[in-house]
């Protein structure tokens, strides 16, 4: 497989420096991994944390700054950044006001914050924690105790990011991020397999004319393979997934997020299809996001995910963000 590194070893911190020079309004510690908005910490908010494997970009470094995450800590290529990493973060972003941690559900980054929670609440930093578990395709899967962590993470970082913003108490921060996951659900589908800079060759075997419904971010296996089908049909099992889950009485948000590999031209493609099932399901869009924000590496597929959102969290939502990879209202 032919790849834009030097050597595997040194991908991850090759991928920070070259974000250091690219974004000077962050701070990244190439060393001990760690990627922070430069101006923290800010004076009266909460400070929100993610982070995981790396290979999902832009999750969740190039989520980080005004409006959004305060930092964030990229593991290896799908592996978990480890405790010392986090409690590093939550002292660089820590005002006072208390740190939310944003965790997506794969048991390495569940321990891994769990341990880093411990340790920075014997430092003194006050320490919340909100599970992402969006995925609706499986229940229990590779890495995963209950459902994956998926595209909903965006809505999370970005509607808690901006009630940060405003100055709301950790409390308030951590329940509407609470709420914005429990009113999500995705699905994704692969049309062919990702290939990790270690490994050099596809993750799983997926034939030629085949699919994988139901895919996880690092390819975990879905619900079912099938014959190669449209993309009319490709929307019409994601979003009937999804619904069959939840029965959204306002309007959505709807993220149509690319794996890493699909052109804009197909995913706007897609999600054409995508709003014809809604609208023939009578669920009404309140905004819509299409491109690549939760990758995994050269994944060719796309996943979708639905927020049911009140006036509120529409507002959060639509309020300004000034990240790398996510960017209006300023």
């Amino acid at each position: 497989m032919k790849m834009l590194i030097n050597v595997p070893e040194t991908v991850v911190a090759d991928a920070l420096r070259g974000m250091a020079a690219a974004h000077p309004e962050l701070t990244v510690d190439v060393e001990n991994r760690v990627i922070v908005r430069r101006d923290a910490p800010v004076a009266g908010q909460v400070a929100l944390i993610s982070g995981g494997g790396s290979g999902h970009e832009p999750l969740h470094g190039g989520f980080v700054g005004p409006g959004m995450l305060s930092a964030a800590c990229p593991g290896e290529v799908f592996t978990s950044p480890v405790p010392d990493q986090m409690v590093r973060a939550a002292a660089a972003v820590d005002s006072g006001a208390g740190v939310l941690f944003i965790v997506k559900n794969y048991t390495g980054d569940v321990l891994n914050f769990d341990m880093a929670a411990e340790l920075a609440e014997d430092e003194g930093i006050q320490v919340a924690k909100v599970l992402v578990n969006d995925d609706v395709a499986v229940t229990d899967s590779l890495y995963t105790a209950g459902r994956r962590g998926t595209g909903a993470t965006l809505f999370v970082e970005k509607i808690a990011g901006a009630a940060a913003a405003e100055g709301q108490p950790l409390e308030r921060v951590e329940a509407v991020a609470r709420q914005v996951n429990e009113n999500s659900r995705s699905f994704g589908v692969a049309l062919s397999a990702c290939t990790t800079p270690a490994k050099g060759s596809p993750t799983f075997d997926l034939p030629a004319g085949e699919l994988e419904l139901g895919v996880g971010i690092h390819g975990e296996p879905g619900r079912e393979r099938r014959a190669m089908m449209t993309s009319r049909e490709i929307a019409d099992f994601s979003v009937h997934a999804i619904l069959d889950d939840m029965s959204p009485r306002n309007p959505v948000l709807v993220l149509v997020n690319g794996m890493g590999a699909t052109p804009l031209l197909e995913l706007y493609g897609f999600n054409a299809e995508v709003q014809r099932v809604l609208a023939d399901r009578g669920v009404a869009v309140a905004r819509t996001l299409v491109g690549n924000y939760v990758t995994s590496l050269d994944m060719a597929g796309a996943s979708v995910t639905l927020c049911q959102v009140d006036e509120e969290l529409l507002r959060l939502w639509d309020a300004p963000v000034r990240t790398p990879g996510l960017r209006w209202g300023v």
